[in-house]
């Protein structure tokens, strides 16, 4: 078989397309294959799919392909421009390649497979490219899979802040609660990120979001309650979120009475700073009988831990009334404790407590963004940074938005 027979049926080409050449450069390990189509050919325009004759040919352009025995294959061809009554003269649609791409469609296919389940820098190697051309690749594969992205409804939305860089350099971080993946990453963490995310709903889209799991930053407050209709009833303050800045006043409280006891030679607080951010439930065995001793201590941080464990069952009620009333309860306990940290938590939660009685109706956390958020760590790791945040946007996107990263020509 000859090697345009050969390439013809590698390339995967139909009428009226053949190969014309071949040539191989056995030193530099690379193929070369010239393409030609047949005369006297009605071609479709690209814009209408009227057809029209052809008008002329465009400079010669080459295309990355899958090699061929290891040797780097490339497709050259002048790509045909057809007349269209409607439209001008348009350049027609190529059977091996999208527009304005510098590989084939098989190279694509393979490449996107390659990158989504490596990082970028092992990626380029496998492939043979540059980092310019990997990046090329993934901003494609996001681009068309946002284009294609259907307009559904999104009824639990997760929202989060991200460092992008050092400093006070963040992203916002929108993901969908229920199908697990990125919906959009906009600069900054303030009340015009989230918004932008807002302007690209349609009102259907915008009136179906039932509840947003978030932190207590007031910008996204904003943002809710300004763009959602019934923004504050929708608003569901994060729980682990809120346990965490209640375990940071136990530890708060540790600090300032093991200063305490340490002045007068008592050492009974060494070592226990993890034992106090244990839930009782999940106390290992073998520190059963310690902290049994240190609670019954009367030690301000057992009374703390105590106070912190009561808010625990804030969350297991579904009726918000007796959730109201349970939380009347704890309030005045933990406000009469003469805890500074953890009174200081208590008149923050009063503040905001829509937002954390709303879970008895919206039953949801900020547990899969948090997932989330560890992934996108990875990859920030993974790629040692990113020169800028849209480029952050692309990795993001790529491995997470659960996008149709594929090209279909």
């Amino acid at each position: 078989m000859k090697d345009t027979k050969l390439y013809h049926y590698l390339l995967g080409l139909e009428d009226p397309w053949i190969v014309n050449d071949v040539q191989i450069d056995v030193k530099g390990q690379q193929v070369d294959v010239w393409v030609q189509h047949g005369q006297g050919l009605q071609w479709s325009c690209p814009e209408c799919g009227s057809e029209g004759a052809l008008h002329d040919h465009a400079q010669e352009r080459v295309w990355r392909h899958l090699d061929s025995c290891q040797f780097r294959t490339y497709l050259h061809a002048r790509p045909p421009r057809v007349v269209c009554p409607e439209h001008g003269v348009r350049q027609v649609r190529l059977p091996w390649a999208q527009r304005r791409s510098r590989f084939t469609l098989l190279f694509e296919r393979f490449a996107i497979e390659v990158l989504s389940h490596t990082h970028i820098q092992a990626g380029r190697r496998i492939l043979g490219i540059s980092w310019d051309e990997a990046w090329h690749l993934m901003h494609r594969a996001v681009q068309r899979g946002l284009r294609s992205k259907p307009k559904r409804i999104i009824v639990h939305l997760g929202v989060d802040e991200k460092q992008a860089a050092a400093g006070q350099n963040y992203v916002t971080v929108v993901c969908d609660l229920d199908r697990g993946t990125v919906e959009e990453v906009t600069e900054g963490n303030n009340c015009a990120s989230l918004e932008a995310y807002f302007d690209q709903l349609t009102d259907e889209q915008l009136q179906g979001i039932e509840a947003v799991a978030m932190d207590m930053a007031g910008g996204y407050i904003n943002a809710v309650t300004g763009r959602l209709p019934n923004g504050r009833e929708k608003i569901v303050f994060d729980r682990f979120h809120i346990m965490k800045l209640m375990n940071e006043a136990v530890d708060k409280v540790r600090k300032q009475e093991h200063k305490h006891l340490s002045q007068q030679g008592n050492p009974m607080l060494i070592g226990t700073k993890f034992l106090w951010l244990y839930g009782q439930e999940r106390l290992p065995s073998k520190h059963s009988d310690w902290f049994a001793s240190l609670r019954s201590a009367d030690l301000k941080t057992a009374r703390a831990w105590a106070i912190k464990e009561m808010l625990r069952r804030l969350w297991k009620y579904k009726s918000r009334a007796w959730a109201q009333r349970y939380w009347k309860r704890w309030y005045f306990w933990a406000t009469h404790s003469r805890l500074e940290p953890v009174k200081k938590i208590a008149y923050t939660l009063k503040h905001f407590l829509y937002g954390v009685l709303n879970y008895c109706k919206h039953r949801i956390t900020n547990a899969m963004t948090e997932g989330i958020n560890s992934k996108i760590e990875t990859l920030w790791k993974s790629a040692c940074g990113f020169r800028n945040k849209q480029r952050f946007r692309t990795v993001i996107l790529f491995h997470l938005g659960g996008l149709e990263l594929y090209p279909q020509n």
